[in-house]
C-alpha cells in the first residue's frame, strides 16, 4: 500500500519515503506526493534523492492493487532495497501546469451541457471529446465564459460519497469513457460551488484564479457527433 500523500496536500512539492517495493527499474514507497497516470492526467516526474545519488524519476504508475504506485526511474542501475530511506522531489512547474489544466477542463465540462467521451491534460494544452449530437459550439463564446468562470476565483474542494451513493445518482458522472474507481467503499468528489461536481480523482488548484487567462483554440469534428475542444494557456501564445 503507497499512502497518497497528494491527495492530502496536492501543494506539497518533496517528501520523505521508505523503499517498499523494488522491480527493475520500477520502485514503489510507503508514501508518495507523485501522482500516478490516470483519468487523462499524465504521471507525475521529478528526483530521488538517496545519500550521494539523485535519480531521475521519468514516470508514475498505478501498480497492482487499487492503493500501489509504482515511480520508474531513469535507469536500473541505482543500488536501491526495499528499506532504504530517500527523498522525492516533485518537478513542481509541470505538476502545477497539469494541475491548472485538469481544473480547467472541469470548467469546459460545466459550460457544454453533453456527454464527456474522453480528454487529455497537457503540460500546455488540454482538451475534452463532446458527444454533442444537435448542440452548437462556439469557440469564441466559449473562451470568453471560460475566462469569466476562472477570474471568478471559485474555490474548488473535495468530499466523498459512497459507492451506492454514485450509483443512485448516475448522473454525476459526466466523462463516458472514464469511471470512477470503485473498491474502497467510498468516491473522490471534486466540488467548484455550484458550477461543477462530480467524481474525479486527479490533482486540481485551490481557486480557480490559480489557472491564469486560456483560448479555445479549435474545435474538432471527430466523428457524426463527437467534438474535440482543444484550450491551451493564454501564457503559450
Amino acid at each position: 500500500m503507497t499512502v497518497k500523500i497528494f491527495y492530502q496536500d496536492s501543494y506539497l512539492t518533496q517528501i520523505d519515503a521508505v523503499v517498499s517495493q523494488v522491480d527493475g527499474d520500477w520502485l514503489a514507497f510507503d508514501q508518495t506526493i507523485f501522482y500516478p497516470e490516470g483519468g487523462g492526467q499524465p504521471g507525475d516526474t521529478g528526483i530521488l534523492l538517496h545519500e550521494e545519488l539523485s535519480l531521475v524519476i521519468v514516470d508514475t504508475q498505478k501498480g497492482v492493487g487499487l492503493d500501489s504506485i509504482r515511480h520508474q526511474l531513469g535507469n536500473t542501475d541505482h543500488g536501491l532495497v526495499v528499506g532504504d530511506r530517500v527523498q522525492l522531489q516533485l518537478d513542481w512547474e509541470r505538476r502545477y501546469r497539469h494541475m491548472r489544466m485538469h481544473s480547467c477542463l472541469h470548467l469546459l465540462g460545466s459550460l457544454i451541457p453533453v456527454p464527456v467521451t474522453g480528454g487529455s491534460v497537457g503540460e500546455h494544452k488540454g482538451r475534452l471529446d463532446f458527444d454533442v449530437g444537435e448542440y452548437v459550439l462556439d469557440k469564441e463564446r466559449l473562451t470568453t465564459d471560460l475566462n469569466t468562470l476562472i477570474a471568478a476565483g471559485i474555490p474548488v474542494s473535495f468530499e466523498e460519497i459512497s459507492d451506492a451513493q454514485l450509483d443512485a445518482n448516475p448522473d454525476l458522472i459526466r466523462t463516458m469513457s472514464v469511471q470512477p474507481p470503485r473498491g474502497s467503499g467510498t468516491i473522490r468528489m471534486i466540488r467548484m460551488s455550484d458550477v461543477d461536481y462530480q467524481p474525479c480523482g486527479g490533482t486540481h488548484i485551490n481557486n480557480t484564479a490559480e489557472i491564469g487567462p486560456v483560448s479555445v483554440r479549435k474545435i474538432e469534428n471527430k466523428g457524426k457527433r463527437n467534438r474535440r475542444v482543444h484550450l491551451v494557456f493564454d501564457e503559450v501564445g
